[in-house]
């Protein structure tokens, strides 16, 4: 049985960079508007929307306006009843604030490597074979749980050559792979956002 056990997704979790470069954690400040309707889980991909500000991005099958801004890896703003500086794994769609804004940490660099669970279908985990390395993928967008405040996205197993994808799978994860049917089948990917999918890697603004 493999070790651990994969039973939910958890979004997008940068591990590090093309070319074997370190991921250091480095994120970029990007503003949510305040009263925002969705909530963002840790882990879910953004979008920029026109006023500036990010949005949880709803893509699955091609690329997003003006392409994807990053991953969300939390938040933090001025709690309007305390005052008090507030720091947050996810974003609570509908908060509020009255002064200042609310702050997104993003990681936005287009070369992040990140670790992703495969799923045959909203949040339930199978895996793919080997050979699924090189082609590309359909983000399967679920809500992030919000009591955890951890993203729900996943790729779904059936995987393509289609140049449209938005993510590509690099490698696979060999310490959650499991035997099924003869096959070995790994329930963990690591993928890159696609070329030219990314808002740093195309002309198209927002």
């Amino acid at each position: 049985m493999a070790y651990p056990t994969i039973d939910n997704p958890y979004g997008l979790k940068p591990i590090n960079l093309i070319g074997g470069q370190v991921f250091a954690g480095a994120t970029r400040k990007m503003r949510i508007a305040s009263a925002y309707a969705t909530s963002i889980g840790f882990g879910d991909l953004l979008v920029k929307v026109n006023d500036g500000t990010v949005a949880r991005s709803a893509a699955t099958t091609a690329k997003p306006t003006g392409g994807f801004a990053g991953v969300f890896l939390g938040c933090e703003f001025i709690n309007p009843s305390t005052g008090q500086l507030q720091f947050q794994q996810n974003f609570i769609g509908g908060t509020t604030v009255t002064s200042g804004f609310i702050t997104a940490y993003v990681c936005d660099d287009p070369d992040t490597l990140f670790q992703v669970a495969i799923v045959s279908g909203t949040t339930v985990v199978t895996g793919v074979q080997y050979t699924a390395v090189g082609e590309n993928a359909t983000i399967v967008n679920n809500t992030a749980i919000t009591t955890a405040g951890n993203s729900q996205v996943a790729l779904l197993a059936t995987t393509a050559t289609t140049d449209s994808l938005p993510v590509r799978i690099v490698d696979v994860v060999p310490d959650t792979a499991y035997v099924s049917g003869g096959n070995t089948l790994y329930p963990e990917v690591i993928v890159k956002i696609n070329f030219g999918m990314h808002a740093y890697d195309t002309a198209v603004g927002v």
